[in-house]
């Protein structure tokens, strides 16, 4: 392999304007629209020649969200802080900040849609 191999994800939703508000306020980002002919797409920060995956928000039809396999990890400086924020951005926490040994922390939140989520931190 000569490159991480996860490139892109999707995040599935159902209602885009709580969604998108749900994850601007637990990350402190701001997403940008990506034009696309069939499906509204709101895409995470993204840098150009950085480490990590970059991926969007996606509200298709035929596409329901929550209830899948698929376990999407958000990198944090102390994943207790966004975690703090899920509840007042209409999440629920799943499970708090947790040690998994010399790879970091990790806490376990469901979103507005009922998408589960991870994040992640050193520290």
């Amino acid at each position: 392999m000569t490159s991480n191999p996860v490139v892109w994800f999707e995040i599935y939703v159902q209602d885009m304007a709580r969604a998108k508000a749900f994850y601007e306020g637990i990350l402190n980002v701001q997403l940008q629209p990506i034009e696309s002919p069939e499906v509204e797409m709101w895409a995470f920060p993204m840098l150009d020649n950085a480490p990590g995956a970059m991926g969007a928000l996606v509200k298709m039809d035929g596409c329901p969200s929550g209830g899948n396999s698929t376990l999407v990890y958000f990198s944090c400086v102390d994943c207790a802080v966004e975690a703090g924020r899920v509840q007042e951005n209409g999440g629920q926490v799943v499970k708090e900040k947790f040690s998994i040994g010399e790879y970091g922390f990790i806490a376990l939140v469901s979103d507005t849609e009922g998408n589960m989520i991870g994040l992640h931190s050193m520290q």
